[in-house]
């Protein structure tokens, strides 16, 4: 696992907050044409919070399959917030959280969820127990997530390292499966023993995490920019450079039914500007520029096995414009 980034000398570590937090915690979904995971969602949520005082909150991104009128039926008592527009994950998350903030004291903290992930008994609880834990150089644990599993029980990767060129470069040479095994040469962790233990991470895969309200105050709202994929990336970096790291933990499991980007050109491109927009984010032209050609070299590799989606990846990389041109539905 990748060592932590040492804070910068000019930026105090995030003052202890104020004790344990009475509040309600936030249970904060983003829906986008859900109808179809929604209830399966919603029925899981008694088991998996149970033990723990909540709200649910949830941000619906103009969906047209009737997905608000069911969450009205199916949960009453939900708060939903409608963006009114297909405004991204991102936004839709800070319109949830947005809410929530409105109550009297606020969340004691937030679990971000996909509608599509089902949360085993207690879930939650063991998530909020480990957040605020202490760590090594006063750091302290900010971000929690679950074992994920597929729908068929096999475990998902969800751990990764900070996105470097080494990295990406050994994605494209070795393959990401195979080179998840030595730090050094990709973002994806699949050390089985990593998902034995309480593990800190550089970031997380975003299909459900427990933020603490500490960590929610210090790093403010999750960045509009991206759209959709890469902003849990940021955020769990930001966090990081906060003080305020992610962790598994172990105990606490979900299954995740996943999405189609992996299946959609058009999905799978976006996800792959993302990572070299990201990148560019927190480096210099220069290593952004080989980063940019680690991550071309890996997809054309792919394309030439006849994998259209990489195909369509590859002619966005291989331009500029598309870099340029803010993410979009």
């Amino acid at each position: 696992m990748s060592s932590h980034r040492p804070l910068p000398a000019d930026r105090p570590l995030p003052a202890p907050g104020p004790g344990p937090r009475t509040g309600p915690v936030a249970v904060v979904a983003v829906t986008w044409n859900s109808a179809g995971v929604l209830p399966a969602f919603l029925a899981a949520l008694p088991e998996g919070m149970a033990g723990t005082d909540w709200r649910l909150v949830v941000a619906d991104n103009a969906s047209a399959d009737g997905t608000p009128d069911l969450l009205r039926r199916l949960a009453p008592d939900a708060t939903l917030v409608q963006t009114g527009r297909n405004a991204g994950y991102a936004a839709g998350v800070n319109a949830a959280l947005a809410a929530a903030a409105a109550w009297d004291g606020g969340p004691r903290a937030a679990l971000v969820c996909n509608p599509d992930t089902r949360m085993r008994p207690g879930c939650a609880r063991l998530l909020l127990d480990a957040l605020d834990a202490p760590l090594s150089g006063g750091r302290r644990v900010g971000i929690t997530v679950p074992l994920l599993h597929d729908p068929d029980g096999a475990l998902h990767h969800s751990l990764r390292r900070e996105p470097q060129v080494t990295r990406a470069l050994g994605e494209a040479v070795i393959g990401n499966r195979r080179a998840g095994r030595f730090p050094r040469w990709s973002e994806l962790v699949t050390d089985p023993a990593a998902y034995r233990r309480a593990t800190v991470a550089d970031w997380a895969t975003g299909a459900l995490m427990a933020v603490s309200r500490d960590c929610l105050d210090a790093c403010g709202p999750w960045d509009e920019t991206f759209f959709l994929y890469s902003e849990e990336t940021e955020f769990c970096l930001r966090a990081r450079d906060l003080g305020f790291a992610t962790r598994l933990e172990p105990a606490a499991a979900a299954v995740h039914l996943g999405g189609d980007s992996q299946a959609s050109p058009r999905l799978w491109t976006l996800l792959t500007l993302n990572r070299v927009r990201l990148y560019a984010r927190r480096h210099g032209a220069a290593a952004t520029a080989a980063f940019r050609a680690a991550v071309l070299l890996r997809e054309a590799s792919r394309a030439a096995l006849g994998r259209e989606a990489s195909r369509a990846a590859v002619r966005a990389l291989a331009g500029r414009a598309a870099l340029r041109a803010a993410p979009r539905p």
